[in-house]
């Protein structure tokens, strides 16, 4: 009889042992399932990347007088006054040399700017680059038509307060000749994307 007590106790011990090992790892799958879910607050953001989305959205900053305020150094020489640009639809196309989606839809803002010059349309590109980068890269590897302002590494506070609460590159604004801004896009754009702002801005 004294044998036995001890083996019951064991195999006591046993089954609350495995009844607790089993708890705590459904506890940690529950706590890793959670933490490898996408937080629900931040999955909007992630389907916004690459898609336009209209300047009424949550976080869109209307300009204020601020941006037409600015000034900002041409690579070539000479000084882009965002005051003189007023008045028109102007679309605003930040950029670096080192972003790769920003090169490849250059020539496609060159071509708009080009094409939609007519209409009264006006392009910017402002670098949020260092300035012997730009100039090295706008000499040698790609030539564009359109204004270039050397906004520097500053320049990605003015994106925020466009819109752009992510901070990425490229990031493209559409503001109309009332100077409201009408479009913004975090992502790379297209010629055909452009037109189809245009057309709505018209």
């Amino acid at each position: 009889m004294t044998s036995k007590v001890p083996s019951r106790r064991r195999r006591t011990l046993l089954i609350a042992g495995t009844a607790a090992a089993a708890t705590s790892a459904g506890v940690g799958l529950a706590w890793w399932r959670r933490s490898a879910a996408p937080d629900s607050k931040d999955a909007p953001k992630a389907q916004q990347l690459g898609a336009a989305a209209p300047a009424s959205s949550p976080g869109a900053e209307q300009p204020g007088n601020e941006l037409w305020a600015l000034r900002f150094e041409r690579p070539e020489g000479g000084m882009l006054e965002m005051a003189a640009l007023r008045g028109k639809p102007l679309l605003i196309n930040f950029w670096a040399t080192w972003c790769a989606p920003c090169v490849r839809e250059m020539p496609q803002i060159d071509r708009f700017y080009r094409e939609y010059a007519a209409f009264g349309w006006q392009v910017v590109g402002l670098a949020i680059d260092g300035p012997t980068p730009v100039r090295e890269f706008l000499a040698t590897k790609l030539k564009v038509t359109f204004p270039i302002g050397l906004a520097g590494f500053e320049g990605s506070a003015l994106t925020r307060q466009l819109g752009n609460d992510r901070g990425g590159l490229p990031f493209t604004v559409v503001i109309d000749a009332s100077g409201k801004t009408v479009q913004r896009k975090l992502g790379e754009t297209s010629f055909a994307e452009m037109v189809s702002w245009a057309q709505g801005v018209q």
